[in-house]
């Protein structure tokens, strides 16, 4: 984990870590939250809608923003303020290793805030997620 404080975080800084999704993630996910659409639980209705298997839920993979968040950018000191505009660019499935990047576009120091752009790809490198967030400091 790190703990970054706020003066040691610049512009342009990047920090990122790979997830694998696997069964269990999906099955976790579909009992805490009771989504039991069957795009991500039947393979035959996802198919016959145009995907190549059950696609993860959009949710489970943007989940990892908090995961960027709180363990990696700014880690320890952060607090997760605002996650802005989550855009899911490719489906998932399961088996799909993913590369989360943030990286750092803006400091508002009247308020020790930092603004960190966050792309989520496939091991194909395809962007499958986009989005931003607002993090605070504790200190």
């Amino acid at each position: 984990m790190n703990s970054y404080r706020y003066n040691e975080i610049s512009v342009g800084m990047t920090e990122s870590f790979t997830h694998i999704v696997s069964d269990e993630d999906i099955g976790e996910f579909r009992r805490i939250t009771g989504d039991d659409n069957p795009l991500h639980t039947d393979r035959d209705y996802a198919v016959n809608h145009g995907f190549k298997s059950e696609v993860v839920y959009g949710m489970l993979s943007a989940s990892l923003i908090s995961t960027l968040a709180g363990v990696y950018l700014p880690g320890r000191f952060g607090v997760l303020h605002q996650i802005n505009e989550v855009k899911f660019v490719k489906p998932v499935y399961s088996g799909d290793t993913l590369l989360v990047k943030g990286t750092v576009k803006e400091m508002s120091d009247c308020v020790s805030q930092v603004l960190v752009k966050v792309e989520i790809y496939n091991q194909n490198n395809d962007k499958v997620i986009r989005a931003s967030y607002n993090a605070g400091f504790v200190e």
